[in-house]
C-alpha cells in the first residue's frame, strides 16, 4: 500500500508529536518515594523556577531543605533554621513547615512549643515565622513570639493569600478537647476509651505583616459527630480499630479553582498505617465547607497489593510546564518501615468539580 505525500507528512507529524509527549510525560516521572525523610513536606515553585522543599525531620531543632529544577534529582541544601535558641519562641518539636515568597523576601510558616508555658502543658504548640532574603537561607525569627494565642495547642499552619487579604487556616490539637459523638458513644460501649478527643480545623484572617489575627477564628472542619455520616468510617479508624482515643482534623491545605475553594486534610493517627486525605469545597475562603462525596482520595493501598501506608498531611504543587496539579505528601512504605518518606503524585480536578489523586504510587508499581 501506497501512501500519498500529504498523508504520509501528516503521519510523521502525528508520530513526532506524539513523541513529544510521550518525552514530556516520561521527564514528569518521580520515582516515588522519593530519598527524602520528610513528614509533612511542602515544595514551593519560587519565581526563579527552582522547587524548594522543606519538611519535619532531618535536622534537630530545625528545619532543612532539598532544592530540584525538575522534582525529580534533589539538591541537600542543609540547615536553613535554628530554634531552640535564647532569642527563639520555639524550644522543641518544630513542625510543618511552609514556605511562602513574598515581595521578594521568602517567610517560613512552622509550629512549635512556645517557650512561654505558665501552666507547664505537655502539649504548648502554637504557629510562628521566619523569614529570610533568600529561599535557602539562614531564617530568622520574624517576632520573639507566636503569630497569635487562642488559648489552645494549635499546628499545621497554611495560608492563603487573595485580593490583599491573608488567611490563616491551622488545626487546633486534640488536647484535652474530649468531644461527645456517636462514636465516642460507641468506643466507650466496646470498652476502648473512655473519652475522644479531637483536632478541629479553623480559618481566620491574618494582618499582612504577620503580626497578628484579625476577627475571631472560624471553625472549617471536624470530624462526623453521628456513625452514618458517610465520613465517619475513614475518618474514625484509629478509634475504630483500638489504636488511640484521638480524631484528627489536620494538615490542611486550601487552594481556589474555578471560584470554588478546595480545602484538602488529614484524618486519623499520623504515626499510623490509617492516616489518610480528604477533601471539603466552598464558595468562600470562610466556608461553610462541604466534605466530598468521593473521600478519601488518598490513602492506603496495601489492601490493594501495594506497599504503601500512612499518607497524609499534603500540599499542591505543579509540574514544571506549569500543567500538571501534583499531590505532595508523606507515607511509609514496607521498605521505609516507620520513617515517613515523600510521595509526589498527580491529581486534577474535574469538570464537575471532582478532585482525584493518582496514588500512591511507588516505582516498583511501575
Amino acid at each position: 500500500m501506497r501512501f500519498k505525500p500529504t498523508i504520509l507528512l501528516l503521519l510523521i507529524a502525528s508520530f513526532l508529536l506524539g513523541a513529544c509527549q510521550q518525552k514530556t510525560t516520561e521527564q514528569l516521572q518521580v520515582n516515588n518515594p522519593l530519598p527524602v525523610e520528610f513528614g509533612d513536606p511542602y515544595i514551593l515553585k519560587a519565581s526563579d523556577g527552582v522547587y524548594y522543599m522543606i519538611g519535619t525531620g532531618g535536622v534537630k531543632d530545625g528545619f532543612k531543605m532539598y532544592s530540584s529544577s525538575n522534582l525529580v534529582d534533589w539538591k541537600d541544601e542543609g540547615r536553613i533554621y535554628q530554634g531552640n535558641t535564647e532569642d527563639s519562641w520555639g524550644i522543641a518539636n518544630f513542625w510543618a513547615p511552609e514556605l511562602y515568597e513574598i515581595d521578594g523576601k521568602f517567610y517560613l510558616l512552622f509550629s512549635s512549643d512556645w517557650r512561654e508555658n505558665p501552666t507547664n502543658e505537655l502539649e504548648n504548640f502554637r504557629i510562628g515565622v521566619a523569614v529570610s532574603d533568600t529561599p535557602t537561607g539562614p531564617y530568622t525569627d520574624l517576632f520573639d513570639r507566636p503569630i497569635f494565642d487562642p488559648g489552645y495547642p494549635v499546628i499545621d499552619g497554611n495560608l492563603l493569600f487573595e485580593d490583599g487579604k491573608v488567611y490563616l487556616y491551622y488545626s487546633r490539637c486534640c488536647y484535652k478537647n474530649p468531644v461527645e459523638s456517636e462514636v465516642a458513644t460507641w468506643a466507650k460501649e466496646q470498652g476502648l476509651f473512655d473519652v475522644v478527643e479531637e483536632s478541629w480545623v479553623y480559618g481566620v484572617e491574618m494582618k499582612p505583616d504577620f503580626s497578628g489575627i484579625i476577627g475571631e477564628p472560624k471553625l472549617m472542619l471536624r470530624p462526623p459527630v453521628t456513625m452514618d455520616d458517610v465520613q465517619a468510617e475513614w475518618e474514625s479508624r484509629s478509634v475504630t480499630s483500638g489504636e488511640v482515643n484521638r480524631r484528627w482534623t489536620e494538615g490542611s491545605f486550601i487552594f481556589k479553582e474555578n471560584d470554588t475553594y478546595y480545602i484538602m486534610y488529614s484524618a486519623n493517627f499520623f504515626g499510623g498505617k490509617n492516616y489518610a486525605v480528604g477533601y471539603a469545597t466552598s464558595d468562600s475562603p470562610m466556608g461553610p465547607f462541604k466534605k466530598a462525596a468521593n473521600n478519601p482520595v488518598l490513602q492506603k493501598n496495601v489492601e490493594a497489593g501495594g506497599i504503601v501506608t500512612g499518607t497524609g498531611h499534603n500540599m499542591v504543587t505543579v509540574s514544571p510546564n506549569g500543567k500538571t496539579k501534583l499531590c505532595v505528601y508523606h507515607g511509609r512504605t514496607s521498605k521505609t518501615g516507620e520513617n515517613r518518606v515523600v510521595f509526589i503524585d498527580p491529581m486534577e480536578v474535574k469538570e464537575d468539580g471532582t478532585l482525584i489523586v493518582h496514588g500512591p504510587t511507588t516505582k516498583s508499581e511501575e
